[in-house]
């Protein structure tokens, strides 16, 4: 018998039978290999474990411990999930039904809504369809062929319609159920590990509201039980941390049906956490060789043509007419983002390599058109403020500018505690400019973040229209990920606006242009540390520092008197005066998080001291008044 070659990921070979399979691979290197195969990459390309292998192809075994792993459970688990409803309900019709962030989920037709009655009977039934360990097996059909195959499924009709001709189309078969599908799947049903399903949706099929509406059941899985039950963990603990509920419980913002979706209307105490984040942040730029700017909210629709929003943006911004006068009418955008004042800033004026880097930043609230369906309290709003900055720099200065950027991160997500990692999204399909540019600026931001150690991944084809970037990825408290700042090079806007600078060979040259955000979205910065610090601010990023407690009513003007003090110190303090028990008023500080309560009778009327209160460690005793101011104001980054 014939025998091929296959190159193995630390760069030896193995010889097998020709027609050999992944997992003959697996089991030649080792049975306990074999029995944790899950699937295979052939020179990159995720495949089956059923695959045949040709000689010289590289291959690696993928496993639980694999990266692509879960992916690949959760795409299967949702398989065996569309079987079981096909089961209980013999006429569903199917959408689509992929893996995604901690889970998967499935869109379908069953004529009558969903109950939770009906996802007990259908997680019973996945229990059973895994117990009876049935083989996911691939099929390879032409279009005609899947077409016939799929006769009573008109969304996969839909979807057979819209692939070229001559493709080849697989499926996926386990026991009697087939599904239009590319793979690759876990070996069996067997395989899966812990699940469930976690709720019911509605959702317009692929996205569009003009298509009819299916209903989406969500669900989650993971190798283990243990795995399970801290996702299951987490979830109960975002619930409680959840930013819209704390955000109404704590009086920080409220959205209005009125106003619109995505339009945050923030209250006095969360419009302080604002201007206090965006206050220390302007001190640590300014010192590190920021200038500010304030630029428009709209500009007419030159502008965006010039910057190549209006073609390739467009979708994503508001449009309107203005009467000129005299009959004229010109067609006015709103900024959905800050770069276009910042080149016009520049450009105002002649530049030498002198005044390089120049670097502008602004607090610039912009506006994007985001689908009702994805507008999610702050986290995804229309209306939301930017800590943007430009930095236009010549071509040797843009390493250094990038690891300032880096290291401008670190402090800034070191002073909030977050661990975090980066990702380096590269040339999207709708773009601008030289390949060459794309490469030179894509690797110069790998080559940075390698110089500050940074983790990242690629994610290809994820970069701006005018350039490659870096995205900052956020850990939080319970374990999740959030994108934050970026970092974007640029040459293409500089040039679409002749910006130049004079060389000191006294010619005229064109300045790269960084983008780069810290915080990113403030709204969306904020919403992460409602949910970070479950609403419990650090002391001096929080509304309100010190609730001053009267023991009884003869005692608030005395409370008065301190809060003026310490309010005179720079201590954010409120007087409690409502005409209830102290320990009442004490219940109302703790959950409202505010993290001092100063408590003022007879006895701290007459050592000029307050009774302190930590929301954390408790009654920490007395303090004269301008000692616990020293100790609050202490407490600043």
């Amino acid at each position: 018998m014939s025998e091929i070659a296959v190159k193995l990921p630390d760069g030896t070979q193995k010889t097998l039978p020709e027609g050999s399979t992944v997992y003959d691979l697996a089991a030649a290197i080792g049975p306990r290999l074999a029995q944790a195969a899950l699937a295979g990459k052939l020179d990159g390309r995720l495949v089956d474990v059923s695959a045949v292998l040709s000689d010289g192809v590289g291959v690696e075994i993928i496993t639980d411990r694999s990266t692509e792993a879960l992916d690949i459970l959760r795409h299967s688990t949702a398989h065996v999930m569309a079987e079981a409803v096909k089961e209980l309900f013999p006429l569903a019709k199917f959408g689509i039904g992929p893996s995604i962030e901690d889970g998967f989920y499935y869109d379908m037709e069953i004529g009558r809504s969903f109950t939770p009655e009906d996802l007990e009977a259908i997680e019973e039934r996945m229990r059973q369809i895994v117990a009876e360990d049935k083989t996911f097996k691939r099929t390879e059909l032409d279009k005609l062929e899947a077409w016939d195959a799929f006769e009573e499924q008109p969304f996969k009709r839909e979807l057979i319609s819209e692939l070229p001709e001559g493709e080849v189309i697989s499926t996926y078969t386990q026991g009697f159920f087939t599904d239009l599908c590319r793979g690759p799947h876990v070996p069996s049903t067997a395989r899966l590990g812990a699940f469930k399903l976690t709720k019911i949706a509605g959702a317009y099929w692929r996205g569009n509201s003009d298509n009819p509406m299916l209903q989406r059941i969500y669900g989650t899985v993971w190798f283990t039980q243990k795995d399970l039950d801290a996702y299951l963990n987490r979830i109960e603990q975002a619930e409680k941390r959840d930013h819209r509920k704390l955000g109404k419980e704590l009086d920080l913002f409220s959205f209005h049906e009125e106003a619109g979706a995505g339009l945050p209307l923030y209250h006095p105490k969360g419009a302080r956490v604002l201007r206090l984040l965006q206050e220390w942040l302007r001190g640590v730029l300014y010192e590190r060789g920021y200038v500010e700017a304030i630029t428009p909210h709209i500009y007419k629709a030159d502008v965006w043509k010039i910057s190549g929003h209006y073609e390739n943006y467009r979708e994503n911004m508001y449009f309107f007419e203005v009467d000129e006068g005299d009959g004229k009418t010109s067609e006015y955008g709103i900024k959905p983002m800050n770069c276009p004042g910042h080149l016009m800033i520049y450009g105002d004026s002649l530049k030498s390599y002198r005044d390089l880097p120049f670097r502008l930043f602004e607090f610039g609230t912009v506006y994007r058109h985001e689908l009702s369906g994805v507008v999610h309290g702050l986290m995804r709003a229309r209306s939301f403020t930017q800590d943007d900055a430009h930095i236009f720099c010549t071509p040797e200065q843009v390493h250094d500018e990038v690891i300032g950027m880096l290291e401008l991160v670190d402090y800034v997500v070191g002073v909030f505690g977050f661990e975090y990692s980066a990702e380096v999204s590269t040339r999207p399909e709708k773009s601008i400019g030289d390949q060459e540019f794309w490469d030179i600026s894509t690797d110069a931001l790998i080559v940075a973040l390698k110089e500050r150690g940074v983790p990242f991944e690629i994610n290809e084809g994820d970069g701006a229209f005018y350039g490659p970037k870096i995205d900052i990825k956020l850990k939080d408290a319970i374990g999740r990920t959030w994108q934050t700042a970026t970092i974007q090079v640029d040459f293409n806007l500089p040039q679409r606006f002749g910006l130049t600078y004079r060389t000191a060979d006294n010619t005229e040259a064109q300045p790269y242009m960084l983008h780069r955000t810290i915080l990113g979205s403030m709204e969306r910065f904020f919403g992460i540390l409602i949910e970070h610090y479950a609403g419990a601010f650090p002391v001096w990023l929080a509304p309100v520092q010190a609730a001053v407690i009267p023991i009884s009513d003869r005692h608030i003007d005395q409370c008065e008197a301190v809060a003026k003090r310490l309010n005179a110190a720079g201590v954010r303090a409120e007087v409690v005066s409502d005409s209830e028990p102290m320990r009442v008023k004490i219940a109302k500080a703790q959950q409202s998080k505010v993290p001092y309560m100063l408590v003022v009778g007879d006895k701290e009327i007459e050592t000029d001291t307050v009774g302190v209160r930590d929301r954390t460690e408790g009654d920490i005793g007395a303090m004269g008044v301008s000692e616990f101011a020293e100790k609050v104001l202490a407490q600043k980054p």
